[in-house]
């Protein structure tokens, strides 16, 4: 792997960096103490931040050897929030905030960028300028949007953008890259079934949701089997079921909720439309009403085709083609999705491994994504780091050798 020295001398004081952050996890738009941690060491490097974007986000502005002077400019973020659960490993660095963990590594991508940041501050090999986002509240907070609204591409304007998640059960020196959809939309919904409740031994008296629900749930999957093309894709997710106070009393109503997720827009309306017509027309033969609630979170994430096989190519520099695999699109979301709506740009993935770099302490269960077992490698981030450097001088130059 050609990985830089530079970022390789620097990689353990910025791993001590990531399990400080991993040991003091904090919720969407409460990221103060990481925020802080963030801008402290960008300001020790000499790099100029911008703080509060999106209530506790951060900017770092690198001016490559013009002083910026070309305009051209990239962007490239890390989140930095944690997950409201407990972690169940034991080693030095847990979480000390019980009920809060870095289940999902974004301990791990703030550190790989804040090594790329010590780097830009001493090797500024580019001309135009490279902007670092640390990102709050990914983790359902939407905090790219806030970003977004509160002018990110209008006070740092920028040609195109970057982002990067690990991804566990792929072996370390591996990356993966896709263009168009590489994550999903994602939904949710609640239906509030309305009957008329009554003594469980008299039915004939009543108008039963439990039943209504039970059919609900079943002719929910055939829009899925049925009015879906089979070349799209789409999940509806019924994950709970809410009703009934006693076992002899049939309850005046039933709730359901879950989550919808698709690829395209075009699929998610349909989706959204046989949803309400099937709870609808389900709940009118049987007597009942419904309140049916939907509400669309984050877009799809769909990679633009250019941005998508530039990364690719600066990976396969890095790691070797071999080593450069294709991503397969999840149903999981990701908010960098808006910011792909805003600019072209890529979002792609870094193998994590199969959790034997976890020391020992770690919970028992696997080194997956929102696990309490979860840890991220910190044998990537010289590896990540090196791809954000080798990433934003390569496109730099080729936007540069474009307009020539």
């Amino acid at each position: 792997m050609n990985i830089l020295d530079s970022i390789l001398t620097q990689s353990a004081s910025i791993a001590a960096v990531r399990r400080d952050i991993h040991a003091h996890p904090e919720l969407c738009f409460q990221e103060v103490r990481t925020a802080d941690v963030v801008a402290q060491k960008l300001t020790e490097w000499g790099l100029p931040i911008h703080r509060g974007m999106g209530t506790t986000g951060v900017v770092a502005t690198v001016l490559g050897r013009d002083g910026g002077a070309s305009g051209r400019a990239i962007g490239l973020r890390a989140d930095m929030d944690a997950l409201p659960m407990q972690e169940n490993n034991t080693f030095a660095h847990a979480s000390v905030h019980p009920g809060k963990m870095h289940a999902c590594g974004h301990d791990g991508h703030t550190a790989m960028l804040l090594a790329a940041a010590q780097h830009f501050a001493k090797n500024r090999n580019f001309d135009g300028t490279v902007y670092l986002i640390f990102q709050p509240a990914e983790e359902g907070g939407g905090g790219a949007r806030e970003m977004i609204n509160d002018g990110l591409f209008d006070k740092f304007p920028m040609q195109a953008v970057f982002g990067m998640h690990n991804w566990p059960g792929m072996p370390v020196g591996k990356f993966a890259a896709s263009a168009g959809p590489v994550m999903a939309s994602t939904n949710e919904f609640k239906i509030t079934i309305r009957g008329k409740g009554g003594h469980a031994a008299l039915p004939h008296n009543t108008v039963d949701p439990v039943p209504v629900a039970c059919q609900m749930v079943q002719a929910f999957q055939t829009i899925i089997s049925r009015n879906i093309k089979p070349v799209d894709a789409g999940v509806i997710s019924v994950t709970m079921i809410h009703a009934g106070e006693a076992t002899n009393v049939i309850p005046n109503s039933c709730e359901l909720q879950g989550t919808v997720r698709t690829f395209t827009w075009e699929v998610l309306d349909m989706v959204q439309a046989r949803m309400k017509t099937v709870a609808e027309h389900i709940c009118t033969a049987h007597d009942a009403t419904c309140d049916f609630e939907f509400e669309r979170n984050y877009p799809p994430t769909i990679n633009s085709a250019a941005e998508a096989q530039f990364a690719r190519e600066v990976m396969a520099g890095i790691v070797g083609t071999d080593n450069v695999l294709e991503q397969e699109p999840t149903m999981g979301g990701e908010d960098f999705a808006y910011m792909l709506q805003a600019k072209p740009g890529a979002y792609v993935f870094i193998a994590n491994g199969e959790g034997a770099h976890r020391e020992m302490g770690h919970g028992g269960g696997p080194c997956m994504l929102h696990n309490p077992s979860y840890d991220f490698n910190d044998d990537l981030i010289p590896l990540g780091a090196t791809y954000w450097v080798r990433l934003a001088e390569d496109w730099l130059a080729a936007q540069a050798k474009a307009s020539a």
